[in-house]
């Protein structure tokens, strides 16, 4: 069950005993030649990676890393973003973190009006490949999401618990297939059909699809001849610490 104190510290504004940041990654739109959004990617101050902070996270912090990372994301998105008004922000999220959906995501909303960031152009992506402690609840946490006008993204698809039942329950706008899918797909017959049926699935549902990891011109040519539209990954731009790099456009 979750507890009042629980509550309270998902929304705590204690600072953190270690400092991060942000760093962006593009996700690009070959087939209009534009910047679809960017990820924004936990970092250190000095440009650490990721896990540099995320070992440091530990149960009593949790929710307010949580909390604190979302915000951090949209107010650098509010100034980084303003010659590109249609750009979209997706932050990484930790759904077991979230224990009142309503509480919790409210933090979020509260920052984007405060600096004046579209809700409906910010994608909370769940991050976990671990299994969710409590499905139905999760989904709950994807339905408050909508009801406040966000979007959200299914990542590591094809990996770990991320598969065709999370998408069945939850239903997001979004799905990033996994990059070990992606890796490679070009000469691997078995993983070009699964890409191209993933994206074949999306296409019937609705569902935005992004593929991830992208590194290879070969990789590139092999997903848009699958019919991939979004990419992301080190064949377009490496994340840039409070920045946007430049594409390297194909």
């Amino acid at each position: 069950m979750r507890t009042p104190s629980e509550c309270r510290a998902c929304r705590d504004d204690e600072p953190l005993p270690f400092a991060f940041t942000m760093a962006f990654q593009p996700i690009v739109d070959l087939t209009h030649h534009r910047v679809w959004g960017y990820e924004a990617l936990v970092r250190g101050p000095a440009g650490e990676p990721a896990s540099t902070i995320l070992s440091q996270v530990t149960d009593d912090t949790v929710y307010r890393f949580d909390q604190q990372a979302r915000v951090r994301a949209i107010e650098l998105a509010a100034g980084l973003f303003r010659d590109d008004p249609e750009a979209r922000l997706s932050v990484n999220f930790l759904p077991n973190a979230v224990h009142e959906p309503v509480a919790c995501i409210r933090r979020s909303l509260d920052a984007a009006r405060r600096v004046g960031f579209p809700p409906d152009r910010i994608v909370f992506e769940f991050t976990e490949k671990e299994r969710l402690r409590d499905p139905g609840h999760a989904a709950r946490i994807v339905a408050a999401h909508r009801q406040h006008g966000f979007l959200t993204a299914l990542d590591d698809f094809g990996a770990g618990y991320a598969g065709l039942s999370l998408l069945a329950d939850f239903r997001t706008d979004l799905v990033k297939i996994d990059m070990g899918l992606i890796r490679g797909l070009d000469a691997d017959p078995v993983r070009a059909t699964i890409v191209a049926t993933l994206l074949d699935l999306g296409r019937r549902l609705g569902i935005a699809v992004i593929a991830e990891g992208v590194e290879t011109d070969a990789e590139v040519a092999a997903l848009r001849e699958a019919g991939a539209t979004l990419f992301q990954g080190y064949r377009f731009a490496r994340p840039l610490v409070e920045g946007l790099p430049a594409v390297d456009w194909p």
